[in-house]
């Protein structure tokens, strides 16, 4: 897989496409176009191998109009952001903008017995609309006291903290708890070594 997969919900997921997020120097961004953004679809399965397929066709017979489209992810991917971790109420205003005109695409329909929305055509939207639909879904989650990011200082990665305790730090204790843990340490025996 391409991109990580360790928040507890898509969603977050999605807010991680940012890498080093509280770093303006390193701040790097991974839904750099929008095969990008489709990439992150299949691997989140919010679209079908078959709809990546007609949706990459699409972008490249509009390449201005793909870009538009990756672009608002980027957008909403920032409004949940701001929502949840700044407390913006106008990020969620516009996000429930975003969330109203999606389901102006969509149709609700029942399948054996549960209800989703059906996306009324396949076009460049629509990985933008089934984006907005599960980040409206990820606000309205119960267990958002769970919520938690990254104690990285550059990090910023988000995550539901699932752990018994509610004690987990780290988005990855291989990556980021590691190399804290690390610093910590070599900090300490610098002190130590400093002491007369």
């Amino acid at each position: 897989m391409r991109f990580g997969h360790i928040a507890g919900d898509r969603m977050l997921d999605l807010v991680n496409t940012v890498a080093w997020r509280l770093d303006g120097r390193d701040r790097t961004e991974n839904l750099k176009t929008f095969s990008d953004v489709v990439d992150w679809c299949v691997e989140s399965d919010l679209i079908s191998a078959a709809e990546a397929v007609a949706l990459r066709d699409l972008a490249g017979r509009d390449d201005a109009r793909a870009e538009r489209e990756r672009q608002q992810v980027v957008d909403a991917r920032e409004r949940v952001y701001a929502a949840l971790f700044e407390d913006d109420p106008g990020a969620a205003a516009d996000l429930a903008d975003m969330y109203r005109a999606a389901i102006a695409a969509a149709e609700l329909v029942r399948t054996d017995d549960r209800w989703h929305w059906r996306d009324r055509e396949t076009d460049l939207r629509l990985p933008r609309d089934r984006i907005v639909r599960g980040l409206l879904a990820l606000v309205q989650r119960d267990d958002l006291d769970r919520l938690h990011q990254c104690e990285d200082a550059r990090c910023g990665w988000v995550y539901l903290d699932t752990s018994p305790r509610r004690n987990r730090r780290w988005c990855n204790t291989k990556d980021c708890g590691d190399r804290n843990r690390s610093r910590t340490y070599y900090a300490r025996q610098k002190a130590k070594s400093s002491r007369p």
